[in-house]
């Protein structure tokens, strides 16, 4: 189960009703936020969810509004008598970036650990989960990013059986560990079918439309896209300034075959995102105009 929240669904700046975009994941007691803008963990505080569990933040690029809210979470963090390491996860320039918004909090009762994203595409497996970043086309280096929980096969008793496998190593064997005794070893591939189905979450803002979107959200259960213009006449607007319209995000969708998009990132002049929704979803019927908090709960399909 992957409970994932949209704290916020704005761009540039925070309105009274609309905070900066932030996505924020929770899977088997671990917690991973994407983005931390100007009242991050304000919008965390009114969903509800807690802050110690967040062990890994993650970062698209360095424009204020995707990383300014970050000493103030680190401070509240501290506050809470926060021991646990923190990995910290962005492009490069990353520990510098950091260090100069630490500078009104330096002293922390955590360590912070920097993965900082030196390829075009880079994979980081933790906690159960598997996070990617990859490139996207904006006016300064910048990072969308997958989340998959892959699922095993499921566990087939007459094969295990036949191999006269104990069954008191099947628990183990379920969980993708191999037993060796007593000279027999005995293998995952020995008692599970093929891989099923697992969890993906797709996320990318302030970019425009690239072949690493379509291939990395590819199948995805939800893809949160930017959607920074609702106006068509804004397209030339767009493309200047490396945003997208609402079009080409659930064109992207579209193509990318993801199961469910949720456009955020909107512009302080979009007042209303749900006009224009009639027309996105004639290219794409399941998407979503999100507004702040807009959750979910993904499930692994039988």
């Amino acid at each position: 189960m992957l409970d994932v929240c949209l704290l916020g669904t704005g761009g540039m700046m925070p309105l009274p009703y609309r905070w900066l975009t932030a996505l924020m994941i929770r899977y088997n007691g671990s917690s991973v936020l994407i983005d931390c803008g100007e009242g991050t963990q304000i919008a965390i505080k009114e969903k509800g969810w807690s802050f110690k569990p967040i062990d890994v933040i993650c970062f698209t690029h360095y424009h204020g509004d995707h990383v300014s809210g970050l000493p103030g979470l680190l401070l509240t963090m501290g506050n809470a008598d926060r021991t646990e390491p923190l990995t910290l996860i962005g492009p490069k320039g990353l520990e510098r970036v950091v260090n100069a918004l630490r500078v009104i909090a330096p002293e922390l009762p955590f360590p912070i650990r920097y993965m900082e994203i030196t390829e075009p595409e880079q994979t980081f497996e933790m906690n159960g989960y598997r996070l990617k970043a990859f490139r996207v086309n904006h006016n300064v280096l910048c990072y969308g990013y997958t989340l998959e929980i892959d699922r095993a096969g499921k566990f087939d008793v007459e094969r295990a059986n036949g191999a006269g496998i104990p069954q008191r190593y099947w628990g183990i064997l379920q969980k993708g560990e191999t037993v060796e005794v007593e000279g027999n070893c005995y293998t995952p591939d020995m008692v599970l079918g093929p891989p099923r189905k697992g969890l993906k979450i797709a996320y990318c803002t302030d970019t425009r439309p690239t072949d690493s979107i379509r291939k990395n959200a590819a199948g995805s259960n939800l893809f949160v896209c930017e959607g920074m213009y609702g106006e068509k006449d804004k397209l030339k607007k767009a493309k200047e300034y490396k945003h997208m319209t609402f079009y080409e995000a659930a064109q992207l969708a579209k193509e990318a075959d993801v199961d469910e998009m949720w456009l955020t990132h909107y512009s302080p002049s979009l007042t209303k995102p749900e006009e224009y929704m009639d027309e996105v979803r004639a290219i794409f019927p399941h998407s979503v105009a999100a507004k702040d908090k807009r959750s979910i709960e993904l499930v692994f399909s039988d």
